[in-house]
């Protein structure tokens, strides 16, 4: 079994954050040791032995950090077991079906030999910050479309191979 998962994010309004600590909550529940945190404060991943990222999808591009921390710890994820996710859809979408990664993190996952991606519905409420995110909301097009049933069923699936994987 591996000893510890990384789940780092990047988010701007907090919402994939929750789904991060959704996904680790779960991990927790399997008896795997854990930690989220913002993708922008990993410093190191010698202390974990498999990893998820996730980023908030902002006009087809995964979050800045997100992109910045697989950029920048390109090397270690390649020698770990690794998984990613996607928040944004701002609708139902993404729980009626497989949404494809955006080319940026397609590409990501080739180069890094990511085991799995998923892309969840997003969350975009009042108070949302930026300006075109204010927008969107203020035209009635926000919500929270996160499916929480998906999120932790995905984690579990997770947890299953992380508890099947030797330790690295």
């Amino acid at each position: 079994m591996l000893s510890k998962v990384l789940v780092a994010y990047g988010t701007t309004s907090g919402s994939t954050a929750q789904i991060a600590e959704a996904i680790a909550d779960v991990l927790r529940e399997e008896g795997v040791t854990v930690e989220a945190m913002p993708a922008r404060s990993v410093t190191d991943l010698e202390p974990y032995d498999a990893v998820v990222v996730g980023g908030g999808l902002y006009a087809g591009r995964w979050h800045k950090d997100a992109r910045r921390f697989v950029r920048r710890h390109a090397r270690e994820l390649s020698r770990r077991p690794l998984w990613f996710f996607s928040s944004g859809p701002l609708d139902a979408s993404a729980s009626e079906r497989d949404i494809p990664p955006v080319p940026g993190v397609r590409r990501a996952m080739i180069r890094l030999d990511v085991r799995e991606h998923v892309t969840f519905g997003g969350c975009l409420e009042e108070g949302a910050k930026g300006f075109v995110a204010r927008k969107i909301v203020s035209s009635g097009k926000g919500g929270d479309f996160r499916d929480f049933d998906q999120i932790k069923a995905w984690a579990a699936r997770i947890a299953g191979e992380v508890k099947e994987s030797p330790r690295t």
